[in-house]
């Protein structure tokens, strides 16, 4: 892929305040973290290496995508980008964006800039002039002044060739750097400065979520670039026979019935349907790109597995669940005793309020093989939402 990005995320970030570092914490509504890695997405970075504290593990496991690899950071800044470029250097990108996980307000527009300044030189990153007058100061009070002429403020995400500052990395010291622009310079690489964003911001103090919070509140629905927010809806369908058994799973609920449905798991059409749905609504193909029924490890398997990899996956790429619609179409066995079950099960599954999930049921009015009694058909819609 042409360009990667390393999202930094391995920070106590202990100044902000919290019981949790700042990454992990809540935003108006959703993790910061989870806000970076949406915004670097919606500028079309999709491969990502986030770099996190061994500690936070379990936490990351809630943000991993299809093209996203988690990687262990270090005692430094540094040495957490070092490892995240050894991890991509087995399938080197040609380019590598590197962000700081506590920038959640990173715009496509800005990702742009770095982008298109690559295009001339081997190494970019975003800063806006420094227009406040600047003091020296000790004991509280001031000592001196600095001239401002010359002085910039850095933001992230920082762009470069890959090949050049992965060699940049290698040759480094060790020592602590304050970013990765002071590492490149070191090596020789002349850095190219593009315009930054004020909205930019890297949320250090505990002041600095409140600002973050009105930022986006003042945008609405604006999506991470200003524009429309990304609405997604996806279909699925499904079928499949009868055969032997006493009971069919639907919607994650066990119906009994005279005969069973057959299937390589244990094909639950409408759980299927709705996972593909999801799957649909993210271009993320269906059940069998995810889970391979040439793989062994799914012969059989339970089908909450498919619809909770799907909701997460969309979670993980910044996408709320806004409304999921399941019909079965079948004569027997009947739906409605047995619908409230299964939309608190589908609920309980993809982590949703039951207010915005439907099952229903339709006959084909005893035409074609689900009049026939011989299988089960399924419809899913699903709509999914992100600012």
């Amino acid at each position: 892929m042409d360009t990667a990005a390393i999202i930094v995320a391995a920070g106590r970030g202990s100044r902000a305040g919290g019981a949790v570092a700042k990454q992990w914490r809540d935003l108006d509504g959703r993790m910061v973290l989870a806000r970076s890695c949406a915004a670097l997405a919606a500028a079309g970075l999709h491969r990502q290496v986030l770099v996190i504290h061994p500690d936070d593990a379990a936490r990351a496991q809630a943000l991993v995508g299809p093209e996203m690899m988690i990687v262990e950071g270090g005692e430094t800044r540094s040495t957490s980008v070092r490892n995240a470029l050894e991890a991509l250097a087995t399938a080197p990108p040609r380019r590598v964006l590197i962000h700081d996980g506590a920038r959640p307000l990173v715009s496509a527009a800005l990702v742009a800039r770095v982008r298109a300044a690559l295009d001339h030189a081997l190494a970019a990153a975003p800063a806006l002039p420094v227009t406040d007058a600047l003091w020296r100061g000790a004991d509280g009070r001031v000592q001196g002044s600095a001239a401002r002429d010359g002085l910039f403020r850095a933001q992230t995400p920082q762009g470069f060739d890959f090949a050049a500052i992965l060699a940049a990395y290698r040759a480094h010291d060790g020592a602590r750097a304050a970013d990765d622009v002071e590492i490149a310079r070191a090596a020789g690489l002349d850095v190219a400065i593009v315009e930054g964003d004020d909205d930019n911001l890297k949320l250090t103090w505990p002041t600095d979520f409140d600002r973050a919070a009105r930022l986006l509140r003042a945008r609405g629905n604006a999506a991470p670039d200003g524009g429309p927010m990304d609405i997604r809806t996806g279909n699925g369908f499904d079928v499949h026979r009868f055969g032997p058994g006493t009971g069919c799973w639907l919607c994650g609920v066990l119906v009994p019935h005279d005969r069973a449905l057959q299937g390589h798991s244990d094909a639950d059409v409408g759980l299927h349907a709705l996972s593909d749905a999801i799957y649909g609504a993210l271009a993320e193909g269906d059940i069998g790109r995810h889970f391979p029924p040439s793989d062994p490890q799914w012969k059989g398997a339970e089908s909450h597995i498919f619809l909770r990899h799907a909701a997460d996956l969309a979670r993980a790429q910044g996408f709320t669940l806004g409304n999921v619609d399941v019909t079965l179409i079948c004569e027997r066995p009947k739906i409605g005793p047995h619908a409230d079950a299964m939309r608190a099960r589908v609920a309980g599954i993809a982590r949703l309020d039951p207010a915005r999930v439907s099952v229903k049921a339709t006959t084909s009015e005893r035409l074609g093989f689900t009049g026939r009694e011989e299988g089960i058909a399924a419809l899913a819609t699903a709509t999914l939402w992100r600012a």
